[in-house]
């Protein structure tokens, strides 16, 4: 099978490749890079778009948002069916469902995004669904956080802590936090578009995991001792002087993809305990 990657040299698009590279034969664009008016799509039987200007802390602009996710992936999309594309497979996010809650998110859980971020890929979701028809079909894959090997930000600032810091003021944090291994992400994905499967499909371990659960993990597999308390009015303090970091840490964000598990009788090839294993030591060739 032909497939068409965008966002290759991203964080997921490297380990797709990496691991699908010899059952597909992969062909990379860039729109950072590449001429998007030169780009042939003939002969493509599928396109996975992962290219996309991602949820920022110190935030985009709207207009910067709509460009890259929504703009530039209609055009993808509507050069790749008139080309002959038979399936298009977009990376979206539970963003689009709005902010943590603790209320687990499903597949039909009515979309309500926050930021300009979510809006533009629930935009986007809706007009590619709109372009499907018997020739065309259309994959939409929301994922929580991913994690794994050479992943940044947020859970990347987590390991770095738990290296320095052998007592944290985290115990007894009982939010729920759904994330998603990078290998169950891209598994999923091969699945969709071995399966030949359209709609919406929702990402996530088989796991949920708490702040002081995760911590635990990675010192597991760190080798580290590290002692979790819980101190008083830590939470309230943090909520006032950094609310984005108590977010982060206190707030829940559970997904439930039951649905996806069924439609494409799907099984995650990886625990949580082994994502965190491998997002440290990265896997084994």
């Amino acid at each position: 099978m032909n497939i068409l990657l965008t966002g290759s040299s991203g964080f997921i698009g490297s380990y797709f490749i990496k691991k699908y590279a010899e059952k597909y034969n992969i062909r990379r664009f860039s729109f950072l890079e590449d001429d998007f008016h030169s780009l042939d799509c003939s002969g493509i039987d599928g396109v996975i778009h992962l290219s996309a200007l991602v949820h920022q802390m110190d935030g985009a602009s709207a207009k910067e948002y709509e460009k890259v996710n929504l703009n530039q992936t209609l055009e993808l999309a509507k050069k790749a069916k008139v080309s002959g594309v038979k399936h298009f497979v977009f990376m979206s996010t539970v963003k689009v469902y709005g902010e943590e809650t603790d209320i687990a998110y499903t597949e039909n859980t009515q979309c309500k995004p926050q930021d300009a971020y979510g809006k533009s890929k629930l935009r986007a979701e809706k007009e590619l669904l709109k372009m499907e028809d018997k020739n065309f079909k259309v994959s939409v894959i929301r994922t929580p956080i991913v994690y794994g090997y050479g992943v940044k930000a947020n859970i990347k600032s987590l390991v770095n802590l738990v290296q320095k810091v052998s007592i944290l003021p985290f115990g007894e944090i009982d939010n729920k936090r759904s994330m998603v291994y990078i290998g169950n992400l891209c598994h999923l994905v091969d699945e969709v578009i071995g399966q030949g499967k359209s709609g919406i499909f929702l990402a996530g371990d088989d796991e949920v995991c708490s702040t002081s659960r995760l911590i635990e993990l990675i010192s597991k597999h760190l080798d580290k001792k590290t002692t979790l308390v819980k101190i008083p009015l830590f939470k309230s303090l943090l909520k006032v002087l950094k609310p984005s970091y108590h977010k982060r840490l206190y707030g829940s964000l559970e997904v439930d993809n039951q649905l996806t598990r069924k439609r494409l009788d799907l099984k995650n090839p990886y625990s949580v305990d082994e994502g965190i294993q491998y997002m440290i030591y990265g896997e084994k060739s």
